[in-house]
């Protein structure tokens, strides 16, 4: 106690641990420009799209009713629980409007990715140019996907650094919807997973929430501590 009362009274917080990652990319600096620039500037008469994937989402079904939040108590959820199966949720986001175009898919694999970069051409207005930002997953550069872009040349892909996929807005997007419809989540199946993930984005499209990035001082260079961002 002794101890503790001398660390509280001079704010000392010795069993505290932080970590950080850096990135080894040696084009960091460019790839992180070039996405900053296009949240901050976009291109006029362009869609700017974050893209990436929730992988392996389990269906889980709770063996026991939860107990509802009441005054002065938890929600709670038993421990116990049957796993249905898993499925990813490929989810673009709208770096100017907020809105999200989704779809899920029993695996991850590159096949999948460009069958939902496919999608997600088919739902823009023809001849409109599409900004793509993703990270660096090995999914996203393989030859499929450097088959597609050819195919499609108003599409430009945007990588981030590697160990930057806090770059990526549609991760902001994905803490929101594991929040509110996964992790309280009761799923009876597989279809029935599927089902509650896109009635999800069904009923936050009408009201999309975009995020704002601020870039204040550009003559520090690009550093983490030089960019915020308010949803």
């Amino acid at each position: 106690m002794t101890v503790r009362r001398i660390w509280a009274k001079h704010a000392l917080k010795p069993h505290r641990l932080e970590g950080d990652l850096a990135s080894n990319d040696p084009d960091c600096e460019a790839k992180t420009a070039d996405v900053i620039g296009l949240y901050l500037h976009p291109p006029q008469h362009a869609a700017v799209f974050c893209v990436d994937e929730n992988t392996a989402i389990q269906a889980l079904d709770r063996t026991g009713p939860g107990l509802p939040l009441s005054p002065g108590r938890a929600e709670r959820h038993g421990f116990e629980y049957v796993c249905h199966g898993t499925r990813s949720l490929y989810a673009a986001f709208n770096t100017t409007t907020g809105e999200v175009l989704g779809k899920t898919a029993p695996r991850h694999t590159s096949a999948e990715f460009v069958a939902f970069l496919t999608d997600l051409v088919t739902y823009q207005p023809n001849g409109k140019e599409i900004h793509v930002i993703a990270d660096n997953l090995s999914a996203h550069k393989t030859g499929r996907v450097k088959a597609f872009l050819p195919q499609y040349p108003r599409v430009q892909l945007h990588v981030t650094p590697t160990y930057s996929s806090w770059l990526n807005q549609v991760e902001l997007w994905f803490t929101k919807i594991e929040r509110d419809v996964i992790a309280r989540g009761v799923f009876t199946s597989v279809p029935d997973l599927k089902r509650k993930l896109m009635r999800y984005i069904r009923q936050y499209n009408p009201q999309p929430t975009p995020v704002k990035w601020k870039y204040f001082d550009a003559s520090r260079g690009i550093t983490p501590e030089s960019i915020v961002t308010v949803c």
